[in-house]
This record gives structure tokens, sequence and C-alpha cells, in this order.
């Protein structure tokens, strides 16, 4: 693109991109714990849930790579329009704490924006607070209005995702090569899925991307739970995300993640939850799901050692 010059000697476009700087500042206050609010503005399947601000408009993510130094890269489509490119690269990464980003936006090829994202995190085992920055050059044209309708938009999402999302930690005492090979391998993860006590019995079995585990949970008593897993992410010893269905082909009743990062020779492992609705999450809560989700890996865990 060619621009004309001004009296001030600065080419019209730059010009013009001087006078669209803009400081915005978005707070929330989120009823659930910061280790929740935490993952779920970090991690890719729950920012894949909250991220469209409207019905209207879908988010397909390119790529995911959560760390510092890492990318995100998504469309944002909506029927009828030019799709809207979102590049966010992750600066700092303090675990509950803050987090600073970069986001470039673009339509067409042409950049509208650049904005310096910094989010900082406050709260308890209850009740959370995020403050999110937003540092923003608007270049094609002013994008203030729209930054702060998606913000406020994605923001409350992100509120009532957090209200309906479980997250649960273990540190295994093992390495994370060990522990992925022994949760991403057809063989040994059915002998160890599910709490104290539950059996598996697949149907079929593909841990890939695009790939399902279709199998019964079988409960102490005899119970059989039919289950469907989606496969959508794998990244090797890193993290994986999924569906979750009541059966094979089933209506979804959660969107979930797990990771693995290395601890000092041990695996820190963390699995995610968002559930569909707030009143499931409630009753799964009720009859016990975070205990029943803990003996899971702490099974996980004790495969392990016996091996």
């Amino acid at each position: 693109m060619t621009s004309k010059p001004n009296p001030n000697g600065m080419p019209a476009a730059r010009a013009s991109a001087a006078g669209r700087f803009a400081t915005l500042t978005f707070e929330r206050d989120v009823a659930a714990p910061l280790s929740v609010l935490w993952q779920v503005w970090t991690a890719p399947a729950a920012r894949a849930v909250w991220s469209a601000p409207t019905p209207s408009v879908t988010v397909e993510f390119l790529e995911a790579d959560t760390q510092v130094g890492g990318r995100e890269v998504s469309l944002c489509k909506v029927e009828g329009q030019p799709d809207i490119r979102c590049e966010c690269g992750w600066l700092e990464l303090q675990p509950a704490r803050r987090s600073v980003n970069y986001e470039v936006v673009s339509s067409g090829g042409v950049t509208q924006s650049a904005a310096l994202v910094t989010a900082d995190f406050s709260g308890s085992d209850e009740q959370s607070r995020l403050v999110v920055t937003v540092q923003l050059a608007s270049l094609a044209e002013d994008m203030r209005a729209g930054y702060r309708q998606g913000f406020d938009a994605g923001l409350d999402n992100l509120a009532g995702v957090a209200r309906r999302t479980m997250v649960l930690q273990r540190v295994i005492r093992a390495p994370r090569s060990v522990v992925w090979n022994t949760w991403m391998n057809p063989e040994t993860l059915p002998q160890w899925w599910g709490p104290d006590g539950f059996s598996c019995r697949t149907q079929r079995i593909d841990l890939r991307t695009g790939g399902e585990w279709v199998f019964d949970m079988i409960g102490p008593d005899g119970t059989v739970y039919p289950n469907h897993h989606r496969y959508i992410e794998v990244r090797p010893e890193e993290r994986i995300g999924y569906a979750l269905l009541w059966g094979e082909n089933g209506p979804k009743h959660a969107d979930a993640w797990a990771s693995f990062e290395d601890q000092d020779g041990a695996t820190k492992v963390t699995l995610g939850m968002v559930f569909s609705t707030e009143a499931e999450f409630q009753t799964a809560k009720g009859f016990g799901a975070i205990e029943l989700g803990l003996q899971t890996l702490g099974k996980l865990e004790r495969f392990i050692q016996s091996r």
C-alpha cells in the first residue's frame, strides 16, 4: 500500500494510526477458585469454549502453544463476512498471577490492530478476580469499540465457563515420558482409567487427533456407564484435548483436557473438564466427581509404580 505524505512528513496511514492508541481495562469477579480461573484463561480446550463473543461467531483454532514464546492462531468466522485472523503470542506466564501476550488482528491479509494484553489474577479457593489491560494500536481503522465489545462479551463467557469447570491436579513420581506413554497407550489406558473399584470394557480405541475411545465403565456394583471420548488435539508429552459424550455418539457432557509438565523429575498432571451446563457441574460435584477424579489420577500413579 502506498501512502500520501502530510505536512508533518509522516505518511498519512501512519499518522492516522498514531491517533488511535488506547488503553482499555476490563475487570471481572468470578465465582470460581483462582486455580480454575487460571486454567480457563490459559488451557486451549477451555479457551475454545469461551472465546467466541456471540453464538453467531465460530472460532477455529489453527494452533495453540501455551508457553512463553509460544503462540495461538485462530480464525473468527461469521457467515457472509471475511474471516478475522487473530495471532496471540505468550510473553509472560506466572501461574495464577499474571499473563502477558501480544495480539495481532488481521482480515483479508491487512493488519487491523496490534495490542499488548496483560491479565492480573487474584483470589482464593472460592472467589477470584481478573483484571485485563489492553494497550491497543488501531492500524487499518479505529478498533476501540470492537475491542470493548469483544472483550466484554468474551470475559462474560469466561466467567460463566469458570463456574462450570472442574480442575484436578496430581504430581506423579515418574518422568513425563513415562506418564504420557501410560496414558496415551491403548493397551494401558483401559487398565487404570476410572475411580477405585471401576474397570473399563473397550469397544474401540484410537488415541490420535481425530480418534476416539468408545468404552463402558463398570462400577463396583456392576452398573455399566457407557462412555465415548473424541480426541480433538494430541500434542505428544504436552496435552490432549477431547470431548466427553454420554455413550457412543451421545450428547456431550464436557470438553476436557489433560496437560503434562515436568516438575523436579516428576510430572504434574492437570485434568480439566468444562461441563456443558452449570447444573451438570453441580450435579457431578454432588455425587463426588472431584474425589472420584482424584482417585483416577491416584490409580494412574499406582499403575506406573507397579510396572
